[in-house]
C-alpha cells in the first residue's frame, strides 16, 4: 500500500507542478515539462517557446522559479532547465492554450476550434481532434468535437503517436473544458500504412490566403463536426398527448353505443 500511495502522491504532485507552471509560464508560451529524480536531485526540462522570458535577466528569472520550486513543492537540490520548442503548432500544450486565450478574448469557439485545426495540419500534423465542452451557447451544456485528418483511438499506435493536453477557461456563462489530441507523421508506427483516397479534380480545395489572423479561418470539407446537447423529449409529450386523447374518444363512442 505505501508503494501506491507513494505513486499517488507523486502523480499529484506533478499535476499541481504542471498548473503551477502553466499559469506562470503562460506569456513564454509553455509547452510542457519533464521531472526526473537523480541521485544529486530534482531535474525538471521546461519546453517554452520564448526561453529569455523564463531565464530572464543574468539568470535571474530561472533562480527565482527554482526557489519558488523547492519551496511550495519541497523539492530537493531542483535543477531548472530549459528548452525551446522548435515547431510549437505540434504541440498539444501550446496549443490548446492558444484555444483557451483566443476564447477569453472574445473569439467564437468554432472559429478558434477551425484555425487551430487548419494550423496544426498546414504544420505536417497526421491528424487532429478537439473537443470543446461547456455552457458554449445558452444555458444547457454540450459538447463539439472537430477534427480532421486521421487519429488512432487504440492500441499500442494510439499510445505512441498521440499526443493530448487538456485545458479550461472560465467565461461568463460557465467553465469551458478544452481536450486536444494530435498525431505525428514522424512517429508514424511501421506496420501503420496511411491510405487516403484520391480526390476528384472537380472537388474544390481550400486555398492558404494571406490574411490576418482573425479572417484567417476558411471552411474546410475535411473538417468533421460532431455536437450533442441535452433538450427537452417533446415527442414524448406529444405521443403521450396523443394516448390520452384515443382513450377519451374510445369511452366517447362506447357511451354513445349503449
Amino acid at each position: 500500500m505505501s508503494a501506491i500511495k507513494n505513486v499517488i502522491k507523486n502523480n499529484f504532485r506533478n499535476m499541481e507542478l504542471n498548473e503551477f507552471l502553466r499559469s506562470s509560464l503562460s506569456e513564454a508560451g509553455y509547452g510542457g515539462a519533464e521531472v526526473q529524480k537523480t541521485p544529486i536531485g530534482t531535474k525538471i526540462t521546461l519546453f517554452v517557446i520564448r526561453p529569455g522570458l523564463v531565464i530572464g535577466r543574468k539568470g535571474s528569472g530561472i533562480r527565482e522559479l527554482t526557489t519558488r520550486l523547492e519551496q511550495q513543492f519541497k523539492l530537493e537540490n531542483a535543477q531548472v532547465s530549459v528548452t525551446e520548442v522548435t515547431k510549437p503548432e505540434l504541440n498539444p500544450n501550446i496549443m490548446a492554450n492558444r484555444i483557451a486565450q483566443l476564447i477569453e478574448r472574445g473569439t467564437a469557439f468554432r472559429r478558434a476550434s477551425l484555425w487551430t485545426i487548419n494550423t496544426i495540419m498546414n504544420a505536417g500534423a497526421m491528424g487532429v481532434e478537439i473537443t470543446i465542452s461547456g455552457k458554449l451557447r445558452g444555458e444547457r451544456a454540450h459538447f463539439e468535437k472537430h477534427s480532421a485528418g486521421t487519429i488512432p483511438k487504440s492500441g499500442r499506435i494510439a499510445d505512441e503517436e498521440v499526443r493530448s493536453s487538456t485545458n479550461s477557461i472560465l467565461t461568463k456563462m460557465g467553465l469551458v473544458g478544452i481536450k486536444l489530441k494530435i498525431s505525428l507523421k514522424e512517429e508514424n508506427h511501421l506496420d501503420f500504412d496511411i491510405v487516403t483516397k484520391s480526390q476528384p479534380k472537380d472537388e474544390v480545395q481550400i486555398e492558404n490566403q494571406s490574411k490576418s489572423e482573425s479572417d484567417s479561418v476558411t471552411s474546410n470539407s475535411d473538417i468533421k463536426t460532431e455536437s450533442d446537447s441535452v433538450t427537452p423529449n417533446s415527442d414524448m409529450k406529444t405521443e403521450g398527448k396523443d394516448i390520452i386523447n384515443n382513450q377519451v374518444k374510445e369511452i366517447a363512442v362506447n357511451k354513445g353505443e349503449r
